[in-house]
């Protein structure tokens, strides 16, 4: 016999509703290897996104967008090569987007599963989730934070660009970690 009950997990806090995003409180976070030695770290500007909670967390939908052409690793020279054909190719392609195909929890751990879209190239990504927790904030508004965290290989969407060192090794490592630390609003009907 077929067990067909809906796990419905308990988030001290949780409310169903539209959630947006909060960009005053919110950054999109990389760092990928730098000479095979160091890390680059460095941020790019949200454009948007939406939560669609429903009663049950697992059914929840995610559509985020974000600003290519925004990068900033506080070197000016570095981020107009980023911005350049040679990796993001910011002119044609100008954002960066994530749209959900799923929640699963996994022990106690929230993995939020989808399709990112960078450079032309759409492939599926998981996210693992850390919930802040809930709060009104001092104006009346419903707040969530959460922080979540994928690991991709650049070369899988087309970002190939590199340079070989004398030492051995490249330039530019393969793979990025994003983290996004998030702050949202529950909408008010």
């Amino acid at each position: 016999m077929t067990d067909t009950t809906t796990i419905v997990p308990e988030i001290a806090g949780y409310k169903a509703g539209t959630w947006t995003l909060d960009a005053a409180h919110s950054d999109v976070q990389f760092t990928v290897r730098h000479m095979m030695i160091s890390k680059v770290r460095g941020t790019f500007g949200v454009k948007s996104a939406t939560i669609i909670a429903p009663e049950n967390p697992l059914d929840a939908k995610i559509e985020a967008t974000v600003d290519v052409a925004s990068v900033n690793t506080r070197d000016e020279g570095r981020d107009a090569h980023l911005r350049s054909g040679d990796f993001f190719d910011a002119e044609t392609y100008p954002t960066m987007e994530f749209h959900s195909t799923g929640v699963r929890l996994e022990g106690k751990k929230f993995l939020v599963d989808g399709d990112l879209s960078l450079h032309g190239v759409t492939k599926p990504v998981t996210f693992d989730v850390d919930f802040g927790g809930f709060g009104q904030d001092p104006f009346g508004n419903y707040k969530a934070g959460a922080t979540a965290t994928a690991v991709i290989n650049r070369e899988d969407f087309g970002l190939t660009w590199n340079a070989a060192l004398e030492t051995g090794g490249v330039l530019v490592g393969k793979d990025v970690t994003i983290e996004l630390d998030l702050q949202g609003s529950l909408q008010q009907d």
